[in-house]
């Protein structure tokens, strides 16, 4: 793998929104990080492990975006609220399709059973249902954004 692929992996995982990304081949260990709120910094280790046994290590440039300011938000009791994750991995649709209106929003109640939103994975669209009643009161990823097993979609108030 030369600097240019390493280079094109970083700005993809950047974009991606996923947290870390780890990457082994036959003599190439790469791990990727990102910290997705506030600060959006990338940490790359590349280690290399020649023929001889010995290993060598190298440490990739960090990359830093200087942090937007981001007003004070009020703090909000999320030990109440219902997390609905992610049940595979994939890419994360708010719509059925770019031509219809979203699922659900910020403030919707939503019934058991109701689709909250579609993943994708392998060519095939899954529609993620609601296992309880509630009211949404955060969509934790963008429209179009990969998702990990078990990620946080939603954030639900049972009550």
């Amino acid at each position: 793998m030369d600097l240019k692929e390493i280079q094109n992996l970083i700005k993809f995982v950047a974009n991606s929104g996923v947290a870390e990304v780890k990457l082994e081949m036959d003599d190439v260990k790469i791990t990727i990080r990102t910290t997705l709120e506030g600060n959006v910094t990338e940490t790359t280790y590349v280690q290399q492990v020649p023929a001889q046994g010995q290993l060598q290590q190298a440490l990739a440039p960090q990359i830093s975006a200087p942090a937007a300011p981001v007003a004070a938000a009020p703090v909000v009791e999320e030990s109440k609220y219902v997390t609905i994750k992610s049940p595979i991995i994939g890419t994360f649709y708010r719509k059925p399709s770019p031509d219809k209106a979203v699922f659900v929003e910020v403030g919707n109640t939503i019934a058991k059973g109701d689709v909250l939103c579609v993943i994708e994975a392998m060519k095939l669209f899954n529609e993620i249902e609601s296992e309880i009643t509630g009211k949404i009161v955060k969509i934790l990823v963008d429209d179009m954004s990969p998702v990990e097993f078990d990620q946080p979609l939603f954030l639900v108030d049972p009550s």
